[in-house]
């Protein structure tokens, strides 16, 4: 197969998808190939889309597009559409106890690209037991932007050189610090010596936005939007629970203090009393030596490349496959009531 004129289908079930993608679909088009979109179901807003991009809107379209490859930042694709499968991710392994989803296989995929180490080892032996997919480290595509300089500055203030700290939380209910840590955040905000950018996963409950919603300010900025890195690099310190999107902020070289964590990390500045996160996030703020060094090596194993090229890696991982064809790997289980449900979902009953 040429290098040129391949498909690419971009599927996604969720807004924050678009920017993981958005950087391959740009190598894509770099290339002279084509890429479009799919989106699975009613958590994706397709008001998102930029004019330029193009959607297919059923699996029929889909079918007749015929895509070489599915990129995905899912956990499940239908095995019923054409192409290779591949996973890119929808974050990071952030340590939770109950994310066992990050390294389950659902035999979906042909080829894992994984993010650096910390991924790539764990998933090569669960290759060698099922012999069903390949893996590839790539490192992850969504970041290709924050290590290019490609970000836009929109939260920076002109004039305004106070200290910024992001505040984001998970939405889990068991795990979320937001309801917590409200008062506090008020309180520090109120005092004016530093300016918060707050940001929250898309599945946070209403009632929480509105409450940071009410708090902004001169001094406090709540975010919504589907593409968190320029909020990122925005920020000089980050304050958070369990949300993999602590990982993307310390690959800046930027530290995180985290509250009530449930990992033992010692990258990140973990409290567990309220009145402790003012004095964790002055300390932060001053990076020690030490602890820029830890979160140093951490990067190194979660995802080691910092030259802005995953999305080229993935796409040559994926090429790869393409050239030397699936053959080698063993037959996937049918996994019936899995693609039943998903044939339900997508309102396709075809063969």
């Amino acid at each position: 197969m040429s290098g040129n004129n391949k498909r690419y289908l971009l599927y996604i079930a969720q807004n924050y998808s678009y920017a993981i993608l958005r950087p391959l679909q740009q190598a894509i088009q770099a290339r002279g190939d084509e890429a479009c979109w799919f989106l699975e179901g009613c958590e994706v807003n397709p008001a998102f889309l930029r004019p330029t991009e193009k959607r297919l809107l059923t699996i029929a379209e889909v079918k007749a597009w015929k895509p070489d490859a599915v990129l995905v930042p899912g956990n499940m694709v239908p095995d019923f559409i054409p192409g290779i499968k591949v996973g890119v991710f929808h974050g990071f392994n952030s340590g939770k106890r109950n994310q066992r989803g990050h390294f389950q296989i659902r035999n979906c995929f042909d080829l894992y690209c994984t993010q650096g180490p910390a991924t790539t080892l764990p998933f090569e032996d669960l290759a060698d037991k099922s012999g069903t997919f390949k893996v590839a480290e790539t490192g992850w595509p969504t970041l290709d932007p924050m290590y290019k300089g490609e970000l836009d500055l929109a939260y920076d203030v002109e004039g305004d050189n106070r200290p910024v700290v992001l505040f984001c939380s998970t939405f889990s209910h068991r795990l979320s610090c937001a309801p917590i840590v409200y008062d506090k955040i008020k309180a520090l905000s109120e005092q004016g010596n530093w300016r918060w950018l707050v940001q929250f996963h898309p599945k946070m409950s209403k009632e929480i936005v509105d409450k940071y919603k009410a708090l902004q300010s001169d001094n406090l900025t709540f975010v919504e939007t589907d593409n968190v890195l320029p909020l990122l690099q925005a920020a000089d310190v980050m304050l958070c629970d369990t949300s993999s999107v602590l990982i993307m902020f310390l690959l800046q070289g930027k530290p995180v203090v985290t509250f009530k964590n449930n990992t033992s990390w010692s990258h990140l500045v973990n409290v567990e009393q309220l009145d402790e996160i003012e004095p964790a996030l002055k300390e932060a703020l001053r990076r020690p030596p030490e602890l820029m060094a830890r979160i140093e090596a951490y990067c190194d194993d979660i995802h080691p490349f910092r030259d802005g090229l995953s999305s080229e890696r993935v796409l040559a991982a994926t090429d790869d496959l393409l050239e030397n064809g699936t053959a080698g790997l063993k037959r996937k289980p049918l996994n019936l009531l899995r693609h039943l449900k998903m044939r339900r979902k997508l309102g396709y009953w075809r063969i």
